[in-house]
């Protein structure tokens, strides 16, 4: 085992002494010739004393950590890995089931293998490497996976052409790496779903909110419901399945409506209380009466990606909460949620209390909510703690 090295400034190994599965450019001293975007490397301090193997990049992240460990970076690693992952869900009850077969089999750094997210459709694999390296090795991973899941894996489609870095200029293109032709509809607590990882945002599916949409459905019985940025329209079906008495979906996408039409009728064909609407979110909320509906879920894409846009994006969950609190029934309750991982558990609550100062209402949380198990956090890596939910009571 030999790999090109990076060589750290002095004293800047102290983040990954603590297992930081990130080293930032700004440590660095200086990087052996040949060193290439998406190698593996090894790390080593000022003294040339070994810290990690990972994968270098260009960026203010310029090397994520696959093993604090002097190991090879091969077969044998991947199925380690894999396996660890693996043997999680099937240890949560989310592997094999007839009454579910969606969950995310790898959670980049939350599973030791960052920049690698997975998610899992009835024995499809849909991967996406966030990573130069991840993209690199996709074919070792898809080998070692067919090693690890057997006869559970029938086909495994990469989708990474709008997730890798653009200036890396790797040419990904989206496509089965193995099987193919798959069928799209996937089981989630009973319910099913397209996942639409062809054309469809993130892996087809957000399988981070599964444990939220089963509470909403605990809450729905009698409400008149209405879920705004329905995406697929999974908030929606639940909430028919809990006793709604009506369910509206809101989204400004035509092709996210023409999915929840199609998401609705698979799991209760013909049923009056569902409709559909493509606007945009903020007129939607202009536009409707008060008091019209009685619950309300604001489950809003990623308003900041970046640090740099944190203010304004902090102005926009503020904005929008406002408005939920200002139209919402008394007596109502609202699922509202931030999915920017630069945005914290303070910065949101602190956007959506003051949303509820605005609008003058009494307001009170009955939830905190979070991403599922399927989706861990590495103790040592707290960034990967990205879902944040307050389940809120107006009066």
């Amino acid at each position: 085992m030999s790999y090109k090295k990076i060589y750290l400034k002095p004293g800047k190994e102290e983040s990954l002494k603590r297992f930081h599965p990130w080293i930032f450019s700004g440590a660095i001293a200086k990087v052996d010739k040949g060193v290439e975007e998406g190698d593996t490397v090894e790390v080593v301090n000022a003294n040339n004393e070994f810290i990690a193997i990972g994968h270098s990049q260009i960026g203010s992240i310029a090397v994520r950590v696959l093993t604090f460990e002097q190991e090879e970076i091969n077969h044998d690693f991947w199925v380690k890995r894999l396996n660890a992952a693996f043997d999680l869900r099937k240890n949560l009850g989310l592997v094999a089931g007839e009454y579910n077969n969606a969950y995310r089999l790898v959670h980049g750094e939350g599973d030791f293998l960052p920049g690698l997210v997975i998610d899992m459709y009835d024995g499809t694999a849909v991967m996406q490497a966030h990573a130069p390296g991840m993209h690199v090795a996709r074919y070792e991973i898809v080998e070692a996976l067919k090693e690890v899941m057997g006869e559970e894996l029938k086909n495994v489609y990469y989708k990474s052409e709008s997730t890798l870095p653009f200036k890396a200029d790797l040419n990904a293109e989206d496509g089965y790496l193995y099987g193919g032709n798959a069928g799209n509809i996937a089981t989630e607590y009973g319910l099913k779903f397209h996942a639409d990882w062809l054309k469809g945002q993130k892996t087809g599916f957000f399988v981070d909110q599964r444990d939220n949409r089963a509470l909403l459905e605990k809450y729905s019985k009698g409400k008149r419901v209405l879920n705004m940025f329905c995406y697929t329209g999974g908030f929606s079906f639940y909430a028919m399945r809990g006793g709604a008495e009506l369910v509206h979906s809101v989204d400004s996408s035509g092709k996210a409506i023409d999915l929840t039409n199609k998401n609705v009728e698979l799991n209760f064909p013909g049923d009056p209380r569902h409709k559909a609407f493509a606007e945009d979110a903020f007129k939607f909320l202009d536009n409707m009466e008060y008091g019209q509906y009685d619950l309300i879920v604001l489950d809003p894409p990623a308003f900041a990606k970046h640090k740099n846009v944190l203010r304004n994006a902090l102005q926009g969950y503020q904005k929008l909460n406002a408005k939920a609190f200002k139209k919402i029934k008394p007596g109502g309750i609202i699922f509202t949620f931030s999915c920017s991982q630069v945005v914290s558990k303070e910065n949101f609550r602190l956007a959506v209390f003051s949303a509820a100062a605005q609008s003058g209402r009494r307001v009170r949380i009955i939830n905190q909510l979070t991403q599922p198990a399927d989706h861990p956090v590495n103790i040592y890596h707290p960034e990967g703690e990205y879902l944040k939910g307050l389940v809120l009571y107006v009066e």
